[in-house]
């Protein structure tokens, strides 16, 4: 009973962050930038400003659908934030330009994650295949279930390394955005409020991945 109040509290913990991250963005989309940047030209100022000079930027479809990729050195910026002169388009892409930062300089949690990327997506794929087969044939093959565990087990600990290299890239970018003089002193709490929601959603989510894999653990065990 306890295992389903926290799924419940869980659920609504994610709907509540990703409505008010929509609402929060909505909001700071609408705020004019001081320095008049648009979200390409803060990410192509701020790798300058730390002499990266091997990555590009790109536009990419889609709302809150920015990323940074590593094997490709690109900073893919959705349309509203590639061309807005926004606090909200200059939050998000000097956050995912932190990520190019942290990849410049071997950021331990980064290279972690990066390497996790080919196994968590084969996980992600199976996993829920292999689950279910195991609850099924539990007293045939007791042992399917637990390679099942060990498979979400990755997808766990891919979401528990997202967090600090999240919060890491946040970090510099509020850093940067300030030094650097692209947020003034009024425009600086909203870009902090920004990127302090998108940093919950990461949260929850390696909570709610936490959860679930105890939950499993706890049936696997009984």
């Amino acid at each position: 009973m306890m295992i389903w109040i926290i799924f419940i509290a869980l659920t609504l913990a994610s709907l509540l962050v990703q409505g008010t991250l929509r609402r929060r963005f909505a909001r700071y989309s609408q705020e004019p930038l001081s320095s008049g940047l648009t979200g390409a030209q803060v990410a192509q100022k701020m790798l300058y400003d730390n002499g990266i000079h091997d990555v590009s930027i790109i536009p990419t479809n889609g709302t809150l659908t920015d990323h940074y990729d590593p094997t490709k050195k690109t900073i893919a910026l959705s349309e509203d934030v590639y061309n807005s002169c926004s606090i909200a388009a200059a939050a998000v892409a000097a956050h995912e330009t932190g990520h190019a930062l942290q990849d410049a300089t071997s950021y331990a949690p980064l290279r972690m994650r990066s390497a996790l990327v080919p196994v968590v997506k084969f996980a992600s794929m199976t996993v829920q295949w292999v689950i279910l087969a195991g609850l099924i044939l539990i007293n045939i093959f007791p042992n399917l279930l637990w390679v099942g565990i060990a498979m979400f087990a990755m997808t766990t600990l891919f979401s528990l390394i997202t967090l600090p290299v999240e919060v890491n890239a946040s970090r510099r970018a509020i850093a940067w955005l300030t030094d650097s003089g692209v947020v003034d002193y009024d425009n600086r709490p909203m870009a902090i409020d920004a990127l302090k929601w998108a940093a919950f959603t990461y949260f929850i989510a390696a909570v709610s991945s936490l959860a679930t894999l105890f939950y499993y653990i706890g049936i696997a065990r009984r």
